[in-house]
């Protein structure tokens, strides 16, 4: 694969981190610097498989993710004292050349070189649980519209942690509402911003069911493992919550079928359900699909929606880029019988959550 659009993916996915990940901003203009040299990241990355795209499929991500798991199993030592995950620490501004990861870190790619090019063939899967918090307005708003139990079918499930959001805890809603289990494992505090969401909403779900073409086992060392090595590690927040989450994944079993998503979305909505609110829902995922599988989707959904009825109401609920995806994401919620509306804007890992009036 040519190396100048990888570049330019690095470029741009770099470009937006400053502020939300000092240590990758380092890292990925590091890396830019070193392949233009014509150094070993040029060579890891001249090794990106075939169908790639640099851009689509998150390719800064895959590479930084095969790094950071080198990290996590203990296989860069001298690298994971610069990575606050592994208990180490970042200054972007110090200027003391032994605490510049730069050096350290090329050399971790130069000696697990085979490892690092294995990393680019595996899709990101962060499985982001913060995005529940924002994924929660919509799902209590089908639940108060409908006052139905909710049947939730999540597309590109990954290990199917943000199936389970009604076990985890959100607090900061208006006049001081909470929902969720006091004792939960997992609490989302300090997300929602003014207008404050009411939170007072009974929701209740009697199924749950996802799909992804690799599902990812979160009960599992390895599958725990991989989740981890795709948190930015200087997130410890995102750290944190998603320990929670793999905490109480053992005890909330679900299932995630491994399946095309267009076939899979099909399949479920070709049965109806009646005496519940069958609700699809995702998050940033909609930028891994073919045009012709988010059209299948979007042929599907609509077809269940015009044959919801009151007693078996139908939603699309996601949360995608917006229109400027500088500004965060829409969480957009579409209902059968009902209009589409955009529920709320949000930042890509879940908060801040703001609340929106628009409707589309």
């Amino acid at each position: 694969m040519l190396l100048d659009p990888i570049l330019d993916a690095f470029r741009y996915q770099r470009d937006g981190l400053p502020a939300t990940s000092p240590l990758y901003y380092r890292l990925l203009g590091l890396t830019v610097d070193d392949a233009e040299r014509g150094g070993i990241c040029a060579d890891v990355l001249a090794q990106t498989p075939e169908g790639v795209s640099p851009v689509l499929d998150a390719l800064p991500l895959r590479f930084l993710g095969g790094v950071h798991r080198l990290v996590l199993d203990g296989d860069a030592p001298e690298l994971a004292r610069f990575y606050p995950s592994a208990g180490g620490c970042f200054e972007p501004d110090d200027p003391d050349p032994y605490r510049d990861p730069s050096p350290v870190f090329l050399a971790t790619v130069a000696e697990h070189r085979d490892r690092v090019v294995e990393s680019l063939a595996r899709t990101v899967q962060t499985n982001e649980v913060g995005r529940c918090a924002s994924l929660l307005p919509g799902f209590l708003a089908v639940a108060a519209s409908t006052g139905l139990p909710l049947r939730v079918l999540e597309i590109g499930t990954s290990a199917g942690l943000n199936l389970r959001w009604d076990h985890y805890r959100y607090e900061g809603g208006a006049e001081g509402t909470a929902w969720g289990a006091a004792d939960a494992p997992l609490r989302f505090t300090d997300v929602y911003v003014d207008p404050l969401p009411h939170l007072d909403v009974d929701a209740l779900v009697v199924e749950r069911r996802g799909c992804d073409r690799n599902p990812i086992d979160a009960a599992s060392p390895e599958g725990a493992q991989l989740l981890r090595s795709f948190v930015w590690p200087d997130q410890l927040d995102r750290f944190a919550a998603l320990e929670a989450a793999l905490t109480l994944a053992p005890s909330v079993p679900l299932e995630v079928d491994r399946a095309d998503a267009a076939t899979w979305v099909s399949e479920q909505l070709a049965r109806v359900v009646e005496g519940v609110a069958t609700v699809v829902f995702q998050s940033i995922v909609w930028q891994y699909f073919s045009p012709e599988t988010r059209a299948a989707i979007r042929d599907s959904v609509k077809a269940a929606g015009s044959r919801a009825t009151p007693d078996a109401p139908v939603a699309w609920l996601r949360m995608e880029p917006g229109a400027n995806p500088t500004k965060g994401a829409e969480v957009r919620l579409r209902q059968w019988p009902g209009e589409e509306r955009i529920v709320a804007i949000t930042g890509y890992h879940g908060r801040p959550v703001r609340l929106s009036n628009d409707s589309d």
